[in-house]
């Protein structure tokens, strides 16, 4: 997938967060020089050829030191076109080294910009407020927010607004269960107009739940860093195998007639998801499309006829399955519950793993390996397959049987 050729844009903005650099140099900075270069090749490709923006929702230092903060401000420096306004917030990561009162003075010193801000970029507003106290919102934030959510409604009640703070809004995105905070919420729900990124998760920006609309529009936007996920019963805990292997970023583009459209890209791959997000009337909460009622579907991932589920490595104790993805009218499936039962039909060992959705190569079949069973026993292993949407396969994969 690419730009949409049916959309003609009047803006266009880049999107990251969690950029995480650090002291010494690291593949964090590669990513990130990445994410503008490409960001300005796609762009130069079409008939509206500028970027616009280029905004990056907090945790763009490990740590907030000197070196960390000039080394990001020397990317900007280095690749950032005068055509492009940079905008910069900080949150809980900015704050871990001298604390943040320094690092709001380093701020100020480095970037020369408010960490608080409200600009208008060919006439839609954009507002970025930077956490305190690690990744919440006092009342001299809240109070911020609300006068400057005003002045942008004043001058166009039905014109999308861009928001941007580091955690995500809780009960929002995917995410924001295990890294939201609720500060803002009764602010923000007042205008269905916002469209608000948050990071703060590291959560995959091409997982279906990324995007969420009840009383305003969210985004997450992913990370340049590492994955980390916000479910609890994976067999790895929340950070999957290859965690590292994470750089994707947001392009969004808005049009004369107040229409958004909003771009995952991959930078380990150079791809484009293969999905984009529409919001054409984002004042109207009746055009949502990213709702919770996506809960309520009744699809399922099937397995198809040609599938297999293989078992290999046999030992005294143990053995690996290897299996073939299922599929989906969805863009993925989410998740596999892998069971061994033994000769009596009983489970002896169940276990939860990703599709690995979150790269782009995702791999078309999955391993498990077990072990710590019984020598001279039976076994047999099914699978299940998961939607985002809490729906399982109605039929699982099916493994030949197995004597230890």
């Amino acid at each position: 997938m690419a730009f949409d050729t049916n959309f003609k844009p009047v803006l266009r903005f880049l999107v990251v967060s969690d950029v995480h650099y650090r002291d010494e140099h690291s593949v964090e900075r590669d990513r990130m020089e990445l994410a503008l270069r490409t960001a300005y090749e796609l762009s130069e490709k079409e008939e509206y050829s500028k970027l616009d923006a280029l905004y990056v929702v907090g945790d763009f230092a490990t740590s907030g030191s000197r070196p960390q903060m000039l080394a990001f401000k020397n990317t900007i420096d280095t690749y950032i076109k005068p055509e492009t306004t940079v905008n910069l917030s900080m949150a809980s990561h900015e704050y871990h080294g001298e604390g943040e009162p320094a690092a709001l003075e380093k701020f100020n010193e480095i970037y020369a910009q408010d960490p608080d801000t409200h600009r208008v970029i060919n006439g839609y507003h954009f507002i970025s407020v930077t956490t305190t106290n690690g990744c919440h919102f006092d009342d001299a934030k809240r109070d911020w927010v609300k006068a400057e959510l005003k002045k942008a409604v004043e001058d166009d009640p039905k014109r999308p607004i861009f928001f941007f703070q580091h955690p995500h809004i809780m009960g929002t995105v995917y995410g924001s269960a295990n890294w939201g905070e609720d500060e803002l919420t009764d602010i923000l729900m007042n205008y269905p107009q916002i469209i608000d990124f948050s990071g703060h998760s590291h959560a995959p920006i091409n997982d279906p739940r990324s995007i969420h609309q009840r009383h305003f529009t969210s985004l997450g936007t992913g990370t340049l860093s590492y994955f980390e996920l916000d479910e609890f019963d994976k067999s790895y805990g929340t950070l999957p195998p290859g965690k590292e292997k994470a750089a994707q970023m947001l392009i969004v583009e808005a049009d004369a007639d107040m229409r958004v459209r909003i771009y995952p890209y991959d930078l380990i791959t150079s791809n484009f998801f293969p999905m984009t997000w529409k919001i054409d009337t984002a004042w109207d909460i009746k055009s949502f499309l990213y709702t919770d009622a996506r809960y309520k579907t009744t699809d399922a991932p099937w397995f198809e006829e040609s599938a297999k589920a293989v078992i290999s490595d046999v030992t005294s104790d143990g053995f690996k399955v290897t299996f073939d993805q299922a599929k989906t009218n969805d863009v993925y499936v989410n998740d596999y519950n892998v069971i061994v039962k033994n000769s009596d039909g009983l489970t002896v060992r169940n276990t939860t793993i990703w599709s690995e959705f979150y790269f782009y190569d995702m791999p078309e079949k999955l391993s498990v390996s077990f072990n710590e069973l019984n020598a001279g026993e039976t076994y047999q292993v099914e699978i299940y397959a998961g939607s985002f949407w809490k729906t399982v396969s109605e039929n699982p994969l099916v493994s030949e049987k197995i004597i230890l």
